[in-house]
């Protein structure tokens, strides 16, 4: 087996019992970077060097990251590494300190192998928004890897790193990982702290792993999660290991299969391979049960309002003054205008638009305010249905990856790439995508497990038992 297909428990074990060093991992790592990411894109920014010496330093310490290398969305600032968001605006930006969730993987001592591509700012669902290349879908380089975390799910998959972190807004984890065939989670809102992501929409956006397997993300999860004073958001609350519950038994656990999820237009590879993993999942002794999300339809459209509302407050910050890109002009306004038209690409000012649109008096009742009432009906939803249920089993996205250029001059169908993950960003509930099937194109489909408020032990076990039983995991797409 080659050494940059290990995931991180593996690497961990051998590590450990001195079969190969962490210098040997990472100069393994690099060799693949050099052979595929010519054609698959994944990176903004490649750390070798640095990389190389931290692995070289590694000392024998036994945390679970110690050694191991990664990659790391590039919209957490990493101090004295470039951060772009892939975006011209900040083509140049090196952060001055480091974020709270890359911090902890510090602690512990992890390899940063690099930063990786992304829809500018974190806004699209097929990474072809960067302001730097077009990530490629390892499965199918002519298809899209989803977003936004585009990059870091490509990077998993095509073995360029051992796992990645990614940001997920309205499934910017989930719907790259089930795009690209691994394991994508994201955590409950203020389970793990925001300082250092550079915000898109604040009371969305949520960092969490990408990964080879289910327990390599419980891995993960275990080191960046946990209160922050740093980040007014986060939940100060114990944080479990979350790798005891993997390995125990699902029998009686009831999983709510929302009819609203099942829908006309979705693919129908995807619709088989969910109901099988369904079946799957009853056979090992969990009990399907239908329930009903009724205001799931209103999801998209409050979603696309809140959140380019708070991205036109967040995106006010660059005006070419304090960092980052400035275009001179005649004067303080001209030079503000100039900086954002050079430095923000089309969908970024479409969306500043929209939101800037959506606050401005007289539209802010109409438009602002009935969007956060939706918001609360659906969460009010989910918390009924979790009245009933233990999770809630769903699609991860209507279809497959998506060809390069299918859907770029359509927002709106873009968009509805999201549907069936936006809700859970809304709910502020943890969810996860794990492989479920492959089309008979053979392009990876994943299965979506929602849990209540800060039980991710409760998906993580379904997802380790699910996993367990099925081989779609095991499989590498050919480059």
């Amino acid at each position: 087996m080659e050494l940059y297909s290990l995931n991180i428990q593996e690497a961990r074990t051998a590590i450990d019992k001195g079969e190969i060093t962490p210098a040997e991992l990472t100069e393994a790592i690099f060799k693949r970077i050099e052979t595929v990411e010519d054609i698959i894109q994944s990176f903004v920014t490649i750390n070798k060097e640095n990389a190389l010496l931290q692995a070289k330093a590694a000392g024998n310490n036994r945390h679970p990251l110690s050694g191991i290398p990664l990659a790391i969305k590039d919209n957490m600032c990493t101090k004295g590494v470039r951060t772009t968001c892939s975006s011209k605006i900040l083509e140049n930006f090196v952060p001055p300190y480091e974020g709270t969730a890359t911090s902890k993987l510090k602690e512990q001592g992890y390899i940063l192998i690099g930063k990786t591509n992304l829809d500018e700012f974190a806004m699209g669902s097929s990474t072809e928004n960067s302001a730097f290349v077009t990530t490629r879908n390892p499965w199918d380089i002519t298809r899209v890897p989803g977003g936004s975390s585009g990059g870091s799910a490509a990077a998993v998959a095509a073995d360029m790193c051992l796992a990645a972190l990614g940001s997920d807004t309205g499934g910017s984890i989930r719907q790259p990982a089930s795009f690209c065939g691994v394991v994508g989670l994201k955590p409950t809102y203020g389970r793990v702290s925001r300082y250092g992501l550079v915000a898109f929409a604040s009371s969305l956006d949520q960092i969490g792993p990408i990964t080879k397997t289910v327990k390599d993300s419980a891995i993960l999860l275990n080191v960046i999660s946990g209160h922050d004073a740093c980040d007014s958001t986060s939940a100060d609350l114990p944080v479990p290991d979350f790798t005891s519950v993997l390995g125990q038994d699902i029998k009686g656990m009831r999983l709510g299969v929302p009819k609203e999820y099942f829908i006309a237009g979705m693919d129908k590879e995807v619709e088989e391979s969910v109901k099988q993993a369904i079946s799957k999942l009853e056979s090992l002794g969990a009990i399907p049960v239908e329930i009903s999300l009724p205001h799931t339809e209103y999801a998209v459209a409050a979603y696309y309002i809140l959140a380019t509302s708070e991205a036109s407050s967040n995106l006010a910050r660059y005006d070419g003054v304090k960092y980052g890109l400035r275009v001179e002009g005649k004067d303080l306004i001209d030079m503000y205008m100039n900086t954002r038209e050079a430095g923000f690409g089309a969908e970024v000012k479409r969306r500043i638009i929209l939101g800037t649109y959506a606050l401005s008096s007289g539209y802010y009742d109409a438009y602002y305010k009935k969007a956060q009432q939706v918001r609360t009906l659906i969460m009010n939803d989910f918390g009924k249905a979790f009245e009933k249920v233990d999770a809630i089993v769903t699609p991860t996205a209507p279809n497959p990856a998506f060809k390069v250029g299918e859907k770029a001059d359509d927002p709106l169908q873009m968009y509805l790439a999201d549907i069936f993950t936006i809700s859970v960003n809304l709910a502020g509930a943890p969810g996860i995508s794990i492989p479920c099937g492959f089309t008979s194109q053979n392009l990876p489909m994943g299965l979506q497990i929602i849990g209540k408020h800060f039980d991710e032990e409760t998906i993580l076990k379904i997802s380790y038992a699910y996993e367990q039983s099925t081989d779609w995991h095991k499989r590498k797409p050919k480059l």
